[in-house]
C-alpha cells in the first residue's frame, strides 16, 4: 500500500456519501410523466420492436454499445490471492471506474459464485444481449486460458482476460523502446523470464510476434526452470522448455539480454544483474516488491533500462495503459473480437506514442521539467492525455482492417476529434496543481487550526508532500484534538499568538502594522493587541516571508476573514482592485468562475482588470485562457448599463491585448453552443474556442451561480482563489469539505511559488 495511505483513510473514501465507487446514472429526461412514458411503458414498445426487426438498432436504442462487463469469481486477486466473489467487488468497481475516467465507458462489475470453467462460461455467454464487451479479470490459471479462449470463440463480442493481455500489450511497447534504446536485435536477444502464470505466458507470445525467437527464452516458474527434463509441465509451458537440463536463476542470468520479472520480490541480485550482458534491459513487474528494487539496479548496472510496476519510478508498466483504450476502439467500430493485430496495433501506437514531445501538463503532473525518450522514459505516463485519441484509433483501425469490425468508419479525422474531445478538456487539472505543488513544496499556514476538518487536511498534505503545515491556535486544544481524532501531525509546528512566548513577535508585528495603517484607524496599542488574533498574526507571518502562503477562513465569514488581509497584504503592481474566483470542475473541463466574492458591482475597468487576473491565474497552470463575458444579452442587443459595461471591456480588451481570447457580451447558453455561435455569431472569438473562464457582471450573479453549479449542476469547486494580491493568501468557504481545504492549499502552495519567481524576475 501506498505509504501515505491509512486503512482507516480507505474505508473512509469507500464509506464516505454513497457506498462503493460507481453508480448508475440516467442519460435521459426523467422529470415528467411525458419522459417516463417515453422511457418505459408504453413508448419503450418502440425501440423493442425495432431491434426485433433489425437487431443491430440495439446500439442504436441502448448502451450496450458503451457498455463493457468487469466480470470476476475472485480466485487470483492481485496481491491477495482466492478471496471469493464477494470479496473481489471493490477491486471489480475500481477497475470499472478506471474504465470510466480514462475512456468513458459504462461498467456493470459481476462477481460470479463459479469456479468451474463450464459453469463460469455458460453463464458470462447467456450475458452477451446485454454488453459491448467482455472484460476478464482476475480469474486463476490455467482456468483463465480455457475460460477466455472458449468465450472468445462463441461470443461475437470483443473478450479480453486483462490480467494476461494488459501486461504483456504494454511490457511489449516498452521493450520494443528499449531494445532499440540499447541497440540490440530483438531477434536475437536472449530472454530470462521469471514466472510462467497466465501474464508472463502472454508476454512472452506477444514478444513472439514482435519478433523474439522462441528459442531465446529460458523460463522459470516457482519449481525452477521449465526444461525438458521436467514431467509436470502442460502444453503452454512445454513450449519454453529449451533447455536439456535445469539451471539456477543466477546460472541462467549470465549474458542475458533481457529479464521479465512477473514472479516476486527480492529474488534478483545485484550480482546476477552484474553478470548480464551489455546495455541489460530488466523489467521487475513484481508488486508491491519488485524483483530488484530500482535503486539497487541502477547502481549496480548504470548501463542499465528499469521498468518496474510502480508509480514512483520511472518507466512504470501499468495496465491502465492499455484496457480502456482497446475496449474503446474495438467498442466504437463493433469489434467481434480482441484480435492479435489489435493487440499489435495498440504496441506499436504506445511505443510510438513514447517518442513524441511530452505536452506540459504531463510533465507538471509528474514533477519533471522535460521527459523525453531516453532510458528513463520508455512508455508513455498513465495521464497523457493523447492515450486516448492515439491507442483507441490505433486499435479501431486495426479491427477494420483484419475485417473484424462491424461499424465501419468512413471519417477517421472526425473520429479522431471525437476521441480528443470525449473526456473534456484538461481533465486532470487538479492533479496538475497538486503534483505542481508537490514539485515546489511551500509553508502554508493555517489560520484555523483549533479544528478537526483543518488538522484533517493538515495531515494528509503533510503525508502527500503538498506542503509544510504549520498550525495556529491554542496548542493544548489542538494536540487534545490530534489525539481524540487519532492523527498524526507529531512533527507539524504549533504556534499560539496569544501565548507568552510569542510576545516578542507580536511587538515586531504590530509595530510593522502601525506603520502601515497608523493613519488609517490604528494606533500603537491596538495594531499590537490585535496580532493576538490568528489571521492578523497569520497574514503578518506570510507578508514578512516567515511563512509562504495561509489558508483561512473556515470558521468565520469571508469579509471578516478578508479584512485582515486587506490591511496587511500589498496588492501586485499596477493591480487596482482585487477579486476572487473559483474553480468548478466539470464533465466539460476545468470552467473559472469570476468574479464570484469581491466586487459587488464592477465598473468597466474593474471588469478589464479581473478578465486579465482570471487569465494570469490560468496561465500559471499551462491552460490557455478562454473566456466569456456574460450578460443576459448577446453581442449590443441590449442598451441597458450592465451590458453597456461589459461590451465596452470586452472591446478595451480586444484592442490592448489581442492575444486573448475573449468575447462578449454573451449569454451562458449561447457560449457554450458552437453550433448556435456558427448559425448566428459567426465572428466571435468563442466559435472553435468554449471558454474555460466565465467573467460575471456583478457579485450577486457569479456567488449564485458557482452555488448553483456545485449544488445542482454535481461540480466540484476549487476556491475561491483570491487574486490582485503580491502574496498567496485564501479564504475557504465557511463549512469547507477537507478535500477542499487539501485543493486550496494546493492552489496556494502553487500561487506562493508562482509569486516568487514573478518576484525575483
Amino acid at each position: 500500500m501506498h505509504k501515505n495511505i491509512r486503512n482507516s483513510d480507505v474505508l473512509e473514501y469507500h464509506t464516505n456519501g454513497r457506498p462503493g465507487k460507481i453508480e448508475v446514472v440516467p442519460t435521459k429526461e426523467t422529470k415528467t410523466q411525458r419522459d417516463l412514458a417515453l422511457a418505459y411503458s408504453p413508448g419503450v414498445a418502440v425501440p423493442c420492436k425495432e431491434i426485433e426487426k433489425n437487431p443491430e438498432d440495439v446500439f442504436k436504442y441502448t448502451s450496450k454499445g458503451n457498455l463493457v462487463a468487469v466480470i470476476s469469481n475472485g480466485t487470483a486477486v492481485l496481491g491477495l490471492g482466492n478471496i471469493g466473489p464477494l470479496a473481489s467487488k471493490p477491486v471489480m468497481e475500481g477497475k470499472g471506474l478506471l474504465f470510466k475516467i480514462y475512456a468513458d465507458i459504462d461498467v456493470f462489475d459481476i462477481e460470479l459464485d463459479a469456479n468451474n470453467v463450464d459453469d463460469f462460461v455458460k453463464i458470462v455467454k447467456s450475458l452477451e444481449p446485454t454488453f459491448g464487451g467482455i472484460n476478464l479479470e482476475d480469474i486463476k490459471a490455467p482456468e483463465c486460458f480455457e475460460i477466455e479462449e472458449r468465450l472468445k470463440k462463441e461470443l461475437k463480442i470483443p473478450v479480453m482476460h486483462d490480467d494476461q493481455h494488459g501486461t504483456a500489450i504494454i511490457s511489449s511497447a516498452a521493450l520494443l523502446n528499449a531494445i532499440e534504446l540499447q541497440g540490440k536485435d530483438i531477434q536475437k536477444v536472449k530472454i530470462i523470464v521469471s514466472g510462467a502464470g497466465a501474464s508472463a505466458l502472454a508476454c512472452c507470445d506477444l514478444y513472439i510476434k514482435l519478433g523474439a525467437k522462441i528459442e531465446n527464452f529460458t523460463m522459470f516458474d516457482s519449481k525452477g526452470m521449465v526444461s525438458k527434463q521436467r514431467t509436470d509441465l502442460d502444453e503452454r509451458k512445454s513450449k519454453f522448455a529449451n533447455h536439456p537440463k535445469s539451471k539456477t536463476l543466477e546460472e541462467a542470468m549470465k549474458g542475458a539480454d533481457v529479464f521479465v520479472g512477473l514472479s516476486k520480490g527480492g529474488i534478483l541480485s545485484s550480482k546476477m544483474l552484474k553478470s548480464m550482458a551489455k546495455n541489460p534491459i530488466v523489467f521487475a513487474l513484481a508488486n508491491p516488491d519488485p524483483e530488484i528494487d530500482y535503486e539497487t539496479a541502477i547502481k549496480s548496472r548504470p548501463d542499465i533500462i528499469m521498468a518496474t510496476g510502480r508509480s514512483d519510478y520511472p518507466n512504470q508498466v501499468n495496465n491502465v495503459l492499455g484496457f480502456p483504450y482497446i475496449f474503446r476502439g474495438a467498442l466504437d467500430v463493433r469489434a467481434t473480437t480482441i484480435n492479435e493485430e489489435m493487440k499489435l496495433a495498440a504496441v506499436k501506437a504506445l511505443a510510438t506514442l513514447a517518442k513524441s514531445p511530452v505536452p506540459e501538463l504531463v510533465n507538471m503532473a509528474y514533477q519533471k521539467r522535460n521527459m523525453t525518450y531516453g532510458h528513463e522514459y520508455i512508455i508513455p505516463k498513465p495521464m497523457d492525455p493523447r492515450l486516448l485519441p492515439v491507442i483507441s484509433l490505433a486499435v479501431a483501425k486495426a479491427a477494420v482492417k483484419s475485417k473484424v469490425a462491424t461499424n465501419i468508419i468512413k471519417d477517421w479525422k472526425s473520429y479522431e476529434e471525437e476521441l480528443q474531445n470525449r473526456l473534456g478538456n484538461n481533465d486532470n487539472i487538479l492533479r496538475v496543481i497538486i503534483n505542481k505543488a508537490k514539485q515546489h513544496k511551500q509553508r502554508v499556514v493555517f489560520a484555523d487550526a483549533e479544528n478537526y476538518k483543518t488538522l484533517k487536511a493538515a495531515q494528509i498534505v503533510r503525508d502527500e508532500g503538498i506542503a509544510i503545515p504549520i498550525l495556529l491556535g491554542n496548542v493544548k486544544k489542538i494536540k487534545s484534538l490530534i489525539k481524540s481524532n487519532n492523527l498524526d501531525l507529531k512533527d507539524v509546528e504549533i504556534i499560539d499568538p496569544k501565548s507568552d512566548e510569542f510576545e516578542d513577535k507580536r511587538n515586531e508585528y504590530g509595530e510593522i502594522l502601525f506603520e502601515r495603517r497608523n493613519r488609517k484607524g490604528y494606533n500603537h496599542y491596538e495594531a499590537k493587541k490585535i496580532m493576538r488574533e490568528r489571521n492578523y498574526f497569520g497574514c503578518m507571518m506570510v507578508e514578512q516571508g516567515e511563512a509562504d502562503a495561509l489558508i483561512s477562513g473556515l470558521t468565520r465569514n469571508y469579509p471578516d476573514t478578508l479584512k485582515p488581509v486587506l490591511e496587511i497584504i500589498k496588492v501586485e503592481p499596477n493591480i487596482k482592485k482585487i477579486a476572487g474566483m473559483y474553480v468548478m470542475l466539470t464533465k466539460r473541463g476545468p470552467i473559472c468562475f469570476a468574479d464570484t466574492t469581491i466586487n459587488e458591482f464592477p465598473s468597466t475597468e474593474d471588469l478589464v482588470g479581473i478578465t486579465l487576473l482570471a487569465a494570469e491565474k490560468l496561465k500559471s497552470i499551462n491552460m490557455t485562457p478562454r473566456i466569456a463575458m456574460l450578460s443576459y444579452s448577446n453581442f449590443g442587443a441590449s442598451t441597458l448599463e450592465e451590458s453597456r459595461k461589459i461590451k465596452e471591456a470586452v472591446s478595451i480588451l480586444h484592442k490592448n491585448y489581442p492575444e486573448l481570447i475573449v468575447d462578449g457580451e454573451i449569454q451562458a447558453s449561447v457560449a457554450f453552443n458552437s453550433e448556435l455561435l456558427k448559425e448566428n455569431y459567426p465572428f466571435s472569438t468563442l466559435v472553435d474556442n468554449p471558454p474555460n473562464i466565465l467573467i460575471f457582471p456583478n457579485l450577486a450573479s457569479g456567488n449564485i451561480a458557482y452555488h448553483l453549479m456545485m449544488e445542482l449542476g454535481n461540480s466540484e469547486a476549487i476556491g475561491p482563489i483570491l487574486m490582485g494580491i503580491n502574496k498567496s493568501v485564501h479564504i475557504l468557504q465557511l463549512g469547507s469539505t477537507v478535500r477542499q481545504i487539501v485543493n486550496m492549499v494546493a492552489i496556494a502552495a502553487v500561487d506562493a511559488y508562482v509569486k516568487k519567481q514573478k518576484s525575483t524576475h
